[in-house]
């Protein structure tokens, strides 16, 4: 009996990622910032794309892609990450393989150039799964892994949008320039494996020793092949209390549903709790898919069958 027309042009390997997500719209981003992001959400997709068109793993191609975004000045993770209430920063990191559903996560991470480098090694050298502040630090010169100032990740405008939310006290926790620039990055290689990567520098003006949701292993990101694989961005506290990224892959393992219908739902009930922003999907079928409640999100895919995109608004 011949496959269905679908399971024939599954690709060889899929890639999604996102940049952030929130008012993103067109006149409110200017043509520099335009054309900085699209040209970041390029050099990710190329760097995760010849992973796996060489025949790399899911989870060497998130991490990958992730790399490149938390070397880029327009995202808020690695250089580029929003200053917390002190005027530091502090960085938040999952990965996770959908092979085995192994996962490493890392918070508050304040040293390590790439933090998604940092949790790919909590994955693979620790017995555990998340580590966080002076001791993710420590295991991470432990690990050898590339360290650098505090001030390394500051930006100019990063710095001037502490000091605007620090000037008005109504502009509340919903990041001061109305975008979520978490980036993150989800994969099928051509074994059919699934993977997902999230990297972020939280909130504006955090306090406290505040984590959002990216680095935690069913809130902000998630893989099992047995469904899908979701990376998030977004209000995180409110992402955390519907463990976003497990209930998409729940949906889609226990009811059936495709990525798109179970994002969206997914999505919706996090709105009717409150919470703003977006999420990619990709699974084993060779299905990805965005959905977000916003009215933009800096996302792009690619896959082995040619399809490639980077879309920023939400009439794209």
């Amino acid at each position: 009996m011949p496959l269905p027309a679908q399971a024939q042009q599954k690709p060889e390997w899929t890639l999604v990622i996102h940049g952030g997500a929130g008012i993103i719209e067109k006149g409110k981003v200017t043509p520099e910032q335009e054309a900085g992001v699209q040209a970041g959400l390029n050099a990710a997709l190329d760097a995760g794309s010849k992973v796996l068109a060489s025949g790399g793993s899911a989870i060497d191609a998130v991490q990958a892609a992730v790399q490149v975004l938390e070397d880029d000045r327009h995202f808020n993770a690695g250089r580029g990450a929003v200053f917390t209430w002190d005027a530091n920063h502090t960085l938040d990191a999952a990965i996770m393989d959908g092979r085995d559903r192994n996962a490493g996560a890392v918070a508050s991470s304040t040293t390590t150039r790439h933090p998604v480098a940092l949790a790919r090694k909590v994955m693979e050298k620790s017995p555990h799964v998340l580590l966080a502040g002076a001791g993710a630090d420590q295991f991470a010169r432990e690990q050898g892994l590339e360290q650098v100032d505090n001030s390394w990740f500051d930006t100019a405008e990063r710095r001037s949008q502490l000091d605007k939310m620090k000037a008005d006290d109504k502009l509340g926790w919903f990041d001061v320039d109305l975008k979520y620039g978490t980036v993150g990055a989800v994969a099928m290689d051509a074994q059919g494996h699934v993977a997902a990567a999230t990297s972020t520098g939280g909130l504006t003006g955090k306090r406290w020793g505040r984590i959002g949701d990216s680095p935690l292993i069913g809130a902000g990101t998630y893989a099992d092949d047995r469904a899908c694989a979701v990376s998030a961005t977004g209000s995180g506290e409110y992402f955390i209390r519907e463990g976003v990224a497990h209930e998409i892959c729940a949906r889609v393992r226990f009811k059936g549903e495709s990525l798109k219908l179970a994002a969206d739902t997914v999505m919706a009930e996090t709105k009717a709790l409150g919470g703003t922003g977006g999420v990619i999907v990709t699974g084993p079928s060779g299905e990805m898919a965005w959905s977000f409640n916003t009215p933009g999100m800096y996302r792009g895919k690619a896959s082995a069958g040619g399809a490639r995109s980077v879309e920023f608004y939400g009439d794209q």
